[in-house]
């Protein structure tokens, strides 16, 4: 009961937010298109839905009156009431029966494609919100593959709740209608073999063999959930690995690991095939129990009624009208067994989504739970970092800092043995490191940009990955052409606009002149480079060093860099040396015979 409860509670949480939401959404009921907030459109969808669903279930019952006196015509050789009840009950109630599916079938998409946008839009938003995508990964989260969570659950989620949701809706009020016509044809009928009266005796066996078959049904398939939300795992692991080969080839292949990648991948595929294999083993099992089921309930109500069409206590049309009031109540009780595979399935994407929107969560919470790195603005010229401690996701401390004053229009290198910290340090500054305490200060209205050692070059125009992350038009064409030409790859100037994969088209040292490109067109006040020309030549180097401040006046440059070349291009050297107990500190160091800046 506790396990339904927290289930039924993780579907609230994630279908409600929807349904009140104050967001504004435009839709079109032709030909008039308007805008309102998407909790009414969403409303009034599901309530045209559900009232179809109804009107159905009522059309259902009423046809059960019509097999009735159908059937009791046929017996009593009577046409004209044979064809008044096909012309004038059955043909307009077939016609409205048609029409009211094929507009809940269109509503019905309409409203779970809106759900699906209205939730990917939240959740994408969520997950992306305050580096929380990064921010997982450094927790370690048990979170898996949130391409698949996003893409792939969520349609999943809108689309089962739907059809979960409306047949249950169904069969509950199927349950209700044709209870009472069961109980009422059968007060009559006595327990088998004897004279005892037993009201409703015919809804009483269908609610005690439907409740044992649920039962054995949920004993045979329980291991089911488990194994579907193993699959999906197993699934985007395998994809994953795939794509991550495709992205490191030149890697790979440089280095003759074809055997150990693709030992690899047979090993995820077949844990992917074991659990799969496990999937089938149960599916048998339950399929052969609800088939057999479904096969007893084709001839069960009529084999309960025949003894009385015999004896002459029922008519043709009232054994019938029993049979599918019985067979409706059947069903209806059994929707668990039916769609028992769907609701395994179902609760595996309901986990799925539950740990997804808890991870960000606990992401996003870094930020805001003590103690935290707290980066703030204030109104001076320089960026100061006081009484800072940064620490490892896992506990530890990496950096510890009393005091320290970066001045602006000061360029600074900062150095020190593998492993101190620096890299962690620019992430704190940054804003997207939380783990550790204390203070960083930057100026107010300044505007910080983080070059790290390997750029992220999205797939698409070159263009767009020169402008990333404003848009591909944001900037004239003048400006993004000569700033191609101010990185020296005016070789690619004709191929701007053509759509590639970039980060494996351009070689490291070409994407880590793109994303000084980048720095270029942004303008920031203040750039830190974390190894960011380690891939090019010292004189490539240089001349990016001495086009940044010439190309971007004012602007001020921490380096992160192992070249003793660099210092040439710096003011002042700051080394992260570990103290006694391992954390490193930071100390100023002289420099001499500095180049011209």
């Amino acid at each position: 009961m506790r396990a339904l409860t927290k289930s039924l509670g993780d579907i609230w949480h994630l279908a409600v937010p929807y349904f009140t939401t104050r967001d504004v959404g435009e839709a079109r009921f032709w030909p008039i298109r308007f805008r309102a907030q998407e909790r009414w459109i969403g409303l009034s969808l599901l309530i045209a839905v559900v009232g179809i669903e109804l009107g159905q279930v009522a059309i259902n019952v009423r046809l059960s009156y019509f097999g009735r006196d159908w059937f009791n015509a046929i017996q009593e050789k009577n046409a004209a009431q044979f064809w008044d009840q096909l012309l004038f009950v059955f043909s307009p109630l077939a016609a409205i029966g048609i029409a009211s599916a094929i507009l809940q079938l269109v509503l019905r998409a309409y409203l779970t494609i809106r759900w699906r946008r209205w939730m990917t839009e939240k959740i994408m938003s969520d997950w992306l919100d305050g580096s929380s995508h990064y921010r997982m990964q450094l927790t370690g989260s048990s979170t898996d593959n949130p391409d698949q969570r996003i893409s792939e659950d969520i349609n999943d989620f809108t689309t089962t709740t739907f059809t979960l949701g409306l047949g249950i809706l169904s069969k509950v009020t199927s349950l209700v209608s044709f209870s009472v016509i069961l109980w009422t044809l059968s007060a009559g009928f006595t327990f088998p073999g004897t004279d005892t009266r037993v009201p409703g005796f015919l809804f009483w066996i269908a609610l005690i063999y439907a409740a044992l078959a649920t039962g054995l049904t949920h004993f045979i398939g329980r291991p089911l959930i488990n194994l579907y939300f193993q699959q999906q795992r197993y699934e985007a692991d395998f994809r994953f690995s795939l794509a991550r080969l495709r992205e490191y080839g030149e890697q790979v292949a440089l280095l003759g690991g074809e055997q150990t990648e693709h030992v690899s991948l047979s090993r995820r595929f077949g844990a992917l095939i074991g659990n799969f294999l496990a999937i089938v083993d149960c599916r048998k099992k339950v399929v052969a129990f609800t088939a057999s089921y479904a096969q007893a309930n084709v001839v069960l109500p009529f084999i309960f009624v025949a003894p009385y069409y015999f004896a002459g206590k029922v008519m043709l049309g009232v054994m019938t009208q029993t049979a599918g009031a019985f067979s409706n109540v059947q069903e209806a009780l059994s929707f668990f067994i039916d769609s028992y595979t769907m609701i395994a399935q179902y609760k595996a994407v309901v986990d799925r989504l539950t740990g997804f929107a808890a991870s960000v969560d606990r992401a996003r919470a870094l930020t805001r739970t003590a103690p935290h790195i707290e980066v703030k603005t204030d109104g001076g010229d320089d960026l100061a970092i006081r009484d800072l401690e940064v620490d490892l996701p896992k506990g530890g401390k990496v950096v510890r800092i009393k005091d320290v004053r970066l001045r602006q229009k000061e360029s600074v290198l900062v150095n020190g043995p593998s492993g101190a910290g620096k890299s962690t340090l620019f992430r704190a500054i940054s804003g997207i490191w939380p783990f550790g305490r204390g203070e960083i200060d930057v100026p107010r209205g300044a505007r910080v940009m983080l070059l790290p050692q390997r750029p992220y070059v999205p797939i698409g125009t070159l263009r767009a990955a020169l402008t990333y992350p404003a848009s591909a038009d944001a900037f004239p064409d003048a400006l993004v052409r000569s700033t191609l030409d101010a990185v020296q790859l005016s070789s690619f100037a004709e191929r701007l606009d053509e759509e590639a994969h970039w980060g494996q088209t351009l070689s490291l040292g070409e994407q880590q002149r793109v994303a000084l490109g980048r720095a270029l067109l942004a303008k920031p006040d203040w750039l830190f480079l974390d190894e960011a020309t380690s891939a090019l030549d010292e004189p490539l180097e240089e001349a990016m060093y001495r086009l940044l401040p010439e190309k971007l006046p004012g602007v001020t440059i921490v380096s992160i860099g192992h070249r003793h070349t660099l210092q040439a291009f710096h003011k002042r050297r700051i080394e992260l040396k570990p103290a006694a107990d391992g954390v490193s500190e930071p100390e100023d160091v002289e420099v001499a015979g500095l180049a011209a800046e």
